[in-house]
């Protein structure tokens, strides 16, 4: 039985994953949930899976709905709430945990400044997580991809299990603004409407795909700033590699294909559910940085326009053709 005490800030997908693991390892973790999520877990446990065929249900008796039952006491709070929520979770934490260790488990590149100016005391860590999970019920979510937690080196409790390998890395800014670019891919799944492998397989959604991204390579080259790689290949070659012919592009890219046939992003799943996306925090991030140096992100600008006429519909993914994101 390990001591430390953890706090998950928002059990959703990566919440639940992570936290349910750390759990499982001998952990003494607290949720703060949705009500849906305390009320499943209650009956039926938690359930864990992943695409090698793992599979761990938990007691998850410690899932909580206020922030003084789950924050009190906390040595350290795993947050995993989206960009948009940071600042009001980050008020909740000062209130019930203002010196406890803080771990930012979230998309973005602003998240953890957030959570270092509201809390003063605390030891603030970005970290990237960089595979994919996805709720199949409220209580069951299953991790998509592959892939190591990175997070910003210093004092780290043993957070290591079998399925779950932490890394502490120097240059956390360069690896989350890696994640970003990668992720700008979220928003371009969640219009199509299918799974991402299937469109990983289609040239025409590929190449859309490397638009985006090479426009969000030149802003940041603009700006100064170089992405860490979080992929096997390089990221200036990534927009290259998608560009490919399909067939050749199978035997290069072998790796980005190794995730499940029925996998699609967060804001997806967002839309499917009808809550606001991280829009804001991915290409918002790069159109503010384009507007900081002079330059110009129309692809980019197109897509988060067309995020938030889907998010003001509230209809789920529209189904769009790469032709109709272009248009």
């Amino acid at each position: 039985m390990v001591d430390t005490r953890i706090a998950v800030a928002g059990a959703g997908s990566i919440g639940c994953y992570v936290g349910g693991l750390l759990a499982d390892a001998g952990h003494d973790v607290r949720f703060l949930a949705r009500p849906r999520v305390v009320d499943a877990c209650a009956k039926d446990g938690l359930r864990l899976t992943d695409f090698d065929g793992n599979e761990t249900i938990v007691r998850a008796s410690q899932m909580v709905e206020a922030a003084e039952q789950a924050f009190s006491d906390a040595d350290v709070i795993l947050v995993c709430v989206k960009s948009g929520d940071t600042q009001a979770m980050a008020q909740e934490i000062a209130t019930h945990a203002p010196t406890a260790q803080v771990i930012s488990l979230q998309n973005g590149v602003e998240n953890a400044a957030v959570l270092r100016a509201a809390l003063p005391a605390a030891d603030v860590r970005a970290a990237m997580v960089p595979f994919n999970v996805v709720p199949e019920a409220d209580a069951h979510f299953h991790r998509a991809t592959s892939g190591n937690i990175l997070v910003e080196a210093g004092p780290l409790p043993d957070f290591g299990t079998p399925t779950l390998v932490w890394e502490q890395v120097d240059n956390i800014e360069a690896v989350q603004w890696g994640k970003l670019l990668i992720n700008l891919g979220n928003a371009i799944n969640a219009l199509a409407d299918m799974p991402l492998l299937t469109q990983l397989q289609d040239r025409a959604w590929r190449r859309l795909m490397a638009d985006q991204m090479a426009e969000a390579l030149r802003v940041m080259a603009a700006a100064g700033i170089v992405p860490a790689k979080t992929t096997a290949a390089p990221p200036r070659l990534i927009p290259h590699i998608l560009r490919l012919p399909t067939p050749l592009f199978r035997r290069i890219a072998a790796q980005m294909l190794m995730i499940d046939a029925q996998a699609r992003s967060s804001m997806w799943d967002d839309l499917k559910r009808g809550r606001r996306t991280e829009i804001d925090a991915l290409q918002g991030a790069i159109i503010a940085l384009a507007e900081r140096h002079g330059r110009q992100a129309p692809l980019n600008t197109r897509m988060r326009a067309l995020i938030r006429e889907a998010e003001a519909a509230g209809n789920g993914s529209p189904g769009l053709s790469p032709g109709d994101i272009r248009q």
